[in-house]
């Protein structure tokens, strides 16, 4: 299995080199590189994801904490909670933004728009049901 950091690195690059575009299984997809800090290590990184825009609200995006349906949350969403803001890259853009975690009839409300968008991450809560919630989590420009 190749390593996870080297095929991000690959998608990163790919993204900055195409105003925000990727191919692959993320052809035509919207993208976003979310830049975090590790909460114990201090180390900065930046992950790849997929993000489902807020309709009517062009300073707003989600992003979904899926890992794939994994039983554990993935440690960027631990880092970006922990930190409250971040800076992310959109196409050619780049800003900061606060991060605030949806709860309730909200999350589910949203989650529920990002399945009908992308029907895998219907398979990834089906995974996780029972185990945890996928978070979903608000990115809005300050």
């Amino acid at each position: 299995m190749p390593d996870m950091n080297d095929w991000n690195q690959q998608v990163i690059t790919e993204f900055r080199a195409n105003e925000g575009k990727v191919g692959g299984m993320f052809a035509g997809r919207p993208m976003v590189l979310v830049h975090h800090r590790g909460r114990t290590s201090g180390n900065d990184y930046v992950i790849p994801v997929v993000y489902l825009a807020k309709d009517g609200d062009g300073d707003s995006i989600y992003i979904f904490a899926s890992k794939g349906g994994a039983p554990t949350n993935p440690d960027w969403y631990l880092n970006l909670i922990a930190a409250g803001e971040t800076t992310i890259e959109v196409g050619t853009d780049s800003y900061p933004v606060t991060i605030h975690e949806l709860q309730g009839e909200e999350r589910d409300r949203v989650y529920a728009e990002q399945v009908a968008v992308m029907p895998n991450f219907g398979e990834y809560e089906e995974k996780a049901a029972g185990i945890r919630t996928i978070p979903v989590l608000e990115l809005k420009r300050h």
